[in-house]
This record gives structure tokens, sequence and C-alpha cells, in this order.
């Protein structure tokens, strides 16, 4: 089987470090029906004879709430239904046979719990708005002698607007969108894809580089138990070379191997194949176990801290990162398009940015491979629930390790983000079990993945963060220059409190070789006579474009000039909803020159 290198994909395929030619988009125009009395299930909505019942058409992934949708409700609507059929003309794309005889249908992301019915007959559910997860559905699919017959797809989704332990970020609990928050995101709002595989098949790769011993861990997960005399086949290329490869015996469900780089002569092979923002050198790969075959990359490349500066491959390297809401007007958190998520990085790496924060948000995996291909350090954030119970503690918990399983081998990835400003732990300086709680996520993070630096808690109140990372939404450039501008200043703000009144540490000591970085600030709210919004508002106000650009500029240019800052993170890409205090409008026309952005951004450290 021949596979494309990696900068010769697309994007489209739904999951990119795992390809399969053998598959079928199930995106487009499905059957919907809102739910409000939750009377669905007792009706036997899911019955191949109630299609009835199912009064709208949807456009998925599109969320209901949003234009694309073709819906566009914004009400409160806690159940929700989609159906489709799945003709015989679509199964016979991916190709099923005696090479991949199981199919097994994927769900990128369903907000909040989803439960599935394929012919009418229960396959499973899931409970998480930003993990994917998966069914195989080969015994509702099977054929009447040599005639495939169309079969029904049903999703129910659940999703409480008034749950505050549902993991939920920037989503709403109110009908309207007041303060920081946006309209919901109801249901399917992620691909929905079938796939052909072979009765033992690859579900999940993490590749770890060991850039010091040139070699690349790799541990594969299948399915089922392999059998005694299975091989596991890594072969690895580079620009069309030949890399690395190895076999070993597929020996149980998870199979570990290392892949020997070549020998290294006077460190030039080495430089050449590690990954950067400034050089996004991808590793190809092919995995094979029996009759399967998956298509795979990586980058070779290291994240750490030491010294009070941040890490990569082992060398200084200064952040120049922007928040990232990851929501669109006619789409909300789903994105409008393929082509949106590859324009979104290109936008960023544009305006001058080598990083993004992807903020209260698990953002979709083809997003993650543009960064990947383009070059954009990715701070991984997981979205917040309101209210600290055990059942938070326990959904938040669940799919933030869903999430380090999935996202595990994209090289953009530098720095997760557990949690974020207290939200769920709102009290964390004086309750012990919240401190226990954030205190725990790191932790469980670095068992994990122990190779990316963890925040535990960004912007204030650090329980045990590898960067000690600071929110301050000063106006003035004179004030934020005179803050940051010595050691001595910042240690100031380390030993009593930061900018927004809140403790910065509250737990144990100062790690000194921890990064201090501004990962909120900015904020500069400007909207043109043309485009005005409704409650429009940010952390402060220009007047207009050129007073904008003043602002944003001198904010920008006390940052860069901090000779304590590692990097920072401003606030933010995007108009969003009322938010409008993006660098760009919210559909992505930037409100000053881009070259002058860019100017801003990267400043001396370039």
């Amino acid at each position: 089987m021949t596979f494309p290198a990696a900068s010769a994909l697309d994007g489209t395929y739904p999951r990119p470090q795992l390809v399969r030619e053998q598959w079928c988009d199930l995106g487009g125009e499905w059957a919907f029906a809102y739910d409000d009395a939750d009377d669905g299930v007792a009706q036997s909505w899911f019955a191949d004879g109630a299609a009835d019942r199912f009064d709208r058409t949807i456009v998925v992934p599109f969320p209901p709430e949003s234009p694309m949708s073709g819906i566009g409700d914004t009400g409160f609507h806690p159940v929700v239904w989609y159906r489709r059929t799945i003709g015989a003309a679509e199964l016979g794309t991916i190709g099923t046979g005696d090479g991949a005889p199981r199919v097994i249908l994927h769900f990128g992301a369903v907000d909040y719990r989803a439960s599935v019915w394929v012919g009418g007959r229960f396959v499973g559910e899931h409970e998480g708005g930003g993990s994917p997860f998966s069914f195989d559905v080969t015994a509702m699919l099977a054929a009447e002698g040599d005639r495939q017959e169309d079969v029904s797809v049903v999703v129910r989704a659940e999703d409480d607007p008034a749950d505050l332990s549902q993991p939920r970020g920037k989503q709403d609990w109110h009908r309207e969108p007041h303060s920081i928050w946006y309209h919901r995101t109801t249901g399917i709002w992620q691909p929905v894809w079938l796939e052909a595989v072979a009765e033992v098949a690859i579900e999940r790769i993490h590749w770890t580089p060991d850039l010091v011993a040139g070699t690349v861990d790799a541990r594969i997960r299948l399915n089922r138990p392999a059998g005694d005399a299975a091989q596991l086949t890594i072969a690895l290329t580079f620009d069309g070379r030949p890399l690395g490869a190895v076999t070993v015996p597929a020996v149980g469900r998870t199979i570990e191997a290392t892949v020997p780089l070549p020998q290294q002569r006077n460190g030039q092979a080495y430089e050449e194949l590690l990954w950067s923002p400034e050089h996004p050198r991808l590793v190809d790969a092919v995995v094979s176990v029996g009759a399967d075959s998956v298509r795979s990359y990586l980058g070779l490349r290291s994240a750490a801290v030491a010294g009070g500066r941040f890490l990569l491959n082992d060398r200084p390297y200064y952040v120049r990162s922007v928040l990232n809401q990851g929501y669109w007007p006619q789409s909300h958190l789903a994105a409008p398009s393929v082509d949106g998520l590859r324009a979104e990085a290109q936008l960023i790496k544009d305006l001058g940015f080598n990083a993004a924060r992807l903020h209260q948000k698990y953002e979709d995996p083809r997003f993650l491979f543009f960064a990947d291909t383009l070059g954009l350090l990715i701070w991984g954030e997981s979205p917040a629930a309101y209210e600290f119970t055990p059942t938070a503690v326990t959904r938040t918990t669940r799919e933030w390790v869903d999430i380090v399983d999935r996202d595990y081998s994209h090289p953009s990835i530098v720095t997760w983000v557990p949690t974020n400003e207290s939200w769920g732990v709102q009290h964390l300086a004086h309750d012990r079990r919240m401190r226990d709680y954030a205190a725990a996520l790191v932790s469980l993070t670095k068992a994990l993945d122990p190779t990316r630096p963890v925040i535990s808690n960004d912007g204030w109140e650090h329980v045990d963060s590898d960067i000690l990372s600071i929110h301050d939404y000063e106006a003035s450039g004179e004030v934020v220059a005179a803050r940051y501008g010595s050691a001595s200043s910042v240690e100031q703000l380390f030993d009593g409190l930061g900018p927004a009144g809140r403790r910065m540490l509250v737990r144990g000591e100062r790690d000194r070789n921890a990064p201090v970085m501004l990962t909120e600030f900015g904020g500069v709210s400007f909207v043109d006579r043309a485009h005005e919004v409704d409650g429009a508002w940010g952390y402060s106000a220009a007047s207009s474009q050129e007073d904008f650009a003043d602002r944003v500029g001198a904010l920008l240019a006390a940052t860069l000039a901090s000779p304590v800052l590692a990097g920072f993170c401003y606030t933010q890409l995007a108009d969003t909803g009322q938010e409008t205090n993006g660098l760009v409008t919210d559909d992505r026309r930037p409100k000053v020159a881009i070259e002058r952005i860019r100017e801003m951004v990267q400043g001396p450290h370039a």
C-alpha cells in the first residue's frame, strides 16, 4: 500500500496521524429533531420505523445553534436526535472484503453525551463533549446474501445547558451570551466517518522521539491481540529517504518498539531532522500488523524548561503566542471547513506568532495537523467545568486522559494546561481539596506524558507548574514595562498578590527553573463603524484604528523588552461574539495591516 508523505496530505482525513485509505465521510445532510420533552427513547425514535419523527434537516458536523447547520436555533434544547441512512454505494467505497472485513463508525466529537443505534440496534454510548469515540458496526451492516442493504444510523445527543459540572469551556449556560462566554455547541461538531479495518487493527500510535539517544520509541495499541506468530513492522522515511525500520513480535494488545535513527556525523544529520516552527520537518511512518497497514507521521523535537527559559530541542526558545478561541460566527466551535482550519493556522503564522494557546477547547485534530505541517507551537488546554463536585472532577479527568492520549504524538503540542484561572476550582487558595485536585491533574498528566511541561492553573494560584504564567490586563504599556522590567519587580508579584488580586503561588516556593510568561494580556477592543457589535467589549478600548495599533504596540513592546519573561500569549486572535478584542475581526480580517501586526509581535526576539 502506498501512502503520500505528510506534507502531501490535505487534512481531509479526520484522524491525520492514523490514516487508512478505506474510509467514507458521513458529513452532510442528516434528518434532525428536537426532543425537549426527552421522550424519544421511550417512543423508540431509534427504530427503523420512526423516520417520521425527524422533522428537520441539519448539515453535519455543524451544531444546530450555528447558521451553517441550516437550523441556527440558539435556544435551550437539551436533547437532540440525528438520523442518516448509510447506502450500499457508500459501503462500497470503503472496500470491505477479505483485507478489511470489519467496519468502524467513528465520531470526532459529540457534545455532550451520545447514544448511537445502527439499523435500530443499540451499539453504545459516550460521555465527553470533545473526545473521540467509535463502535464496531460490522454485524449491523451484514449483507443479505450478495446484496448490501441500506442501514440507518441514529444518534441521540444530550447537552444540558444548566449542568455546570459538565466541562463546557466558553459555552454559555445563559440563554444569551454574557461577559466572556458565547453560544453553545450542541451535538455533533466534528467529523463522522466509516472506516474498513482488518480483524486485527491498529487503534492508537504514540511516538516518543529521544533526541539524545537518536531513537524513536513507538507504542502501538491494537483492537485485540494479534496472535503468537504476528509481527509489527515500522518503517520511517524522511523526505522520501529511508530513515529507520524495525520488526518485532506483535505480542498482546499494546506493543512497544524502538526505531534507531541513522548515526549522526558532526551533528549535521541531527540538526537537519529536527522539527521547529522555523523548520517543521516531519518524519513519515508506515506501521503494519498482519493485514492492517496505516500511515502516520511524527516530529523529532523535545520540549522542556530549565534556567527560567522554555527549551525547544534543548535550546532556549522565546514563545510568541496568541490566545485562540477556535470559534467562528457561522459554525461556532465546529470548523467551517478544512480550509478554514488551514487558514487559521496560517493566519497565526502570518501575524508573526510562533505559538497558539487553544483556549478552553479540545481542538479538531486536523488543526493540529496544520500546526504540525506549517510549524506552530500549541498549548493544549482543557475546557472548564464551573462547579467543584465529584461529578465535575470525574468528568474533567476522564476526558483529559482521553485527549492526552489522542494528541500525544503531535509535535506541535509542547505544553499541557489542565486548568485555567481557577475556573471550577474557584476557592483553590483556601480549599485543600481543590489544591489537591489541581496538583493531581499535573501529576496525572506527567504520568501519561512525561515529555512536555504542564501548567497547573494558567494565570495565578499555581500549585505545581513547570511554567509560571501570569494574566495581566493592564491597559498601559508603561505600567507593563515597569511591572516586568526587572527580576525584583517580578519577584514582588510572587511574594504578594498578582495583577488580578490573586496569589501567584498557593503551594510551595517558587521554582527558579520555571520560566515566567505573561500568558494573557492585551485584550484591546476596537470595532469600526461598519462592523458594530451589540455589547462590544474588551479589557480596554481603542477609539480608532491608529489608536488600536498604538495601544497594542505599546503592550507588546513592553512585554518583549522584559529581561525576565520567557514568552507571552496575547489576547486574542479573533473577535468572538461580544468580545471585540481580537487582532482580527470574527471573519478573520486584520484590524491593522498584517505587516504592522507582525512587526509588533516579533520585535527584537524574531
